[in-house]
């Protein structure tokens, strides 16, 4: 990946309302991959004081987002199925996500989400890439 097209992800990242509200970092950037972490705390959960959904999933968004759009091509979610495997700890949460195919129309992702004990979750995503 070309050092300009990297910087001016991380700044786009950093720029993020939303992003700034979650507190989610970008860590490393690539074509087609991105890693990214969050502090998940108590603000953070759900009724029956685990994580909630949505927490996580702003997580897999963002790692997803700038991974379908590390070429500097602009690319739109389809769809994005989550498997949520165990409810995450409190602490540092880390995201990745690696291109498995890509084509002229789509982009396909896997993104997984791990805590200090392991696997939290894991996401299948397609991208459609826009001229």
């Amino acid at each position: 990946m070309e050092e300009a097209r990297k910087q001016a992800l991380l700044k786009a990242v950093s720029g993020e309302p939303f992003v700034r509200l979650m507190d989610i970092r970008l860590v490393d950037v690539g074509d087609g991959r991105a890693v990214c972490e969050m502090e998940y705390r108590q603000a953070m959960d759900n009724m029956h004081g685990g994580p909630h959904d949505g927490a996580v999933f702003s997580l897999i968004g963002e790692a997803f987002e700038v991974s379908s759009n590390s070429y500097g091509q602009t690319a739109v979610a389809l769809n994005m199925n989550v498997n949520y495997i165990k409810p995450a700890k409190k602490g540092l949460l880390r995201a990745e996500s690696v291109e498995v195919n890509r084509g002229r129309k789509t982009a396909m992702y896997k993104i997984t989400v791990e805590d200090r004990e392991g696997l939290v979750a894991v996401c299948q995503a397609l991208a459609s890439l826009k001229k």
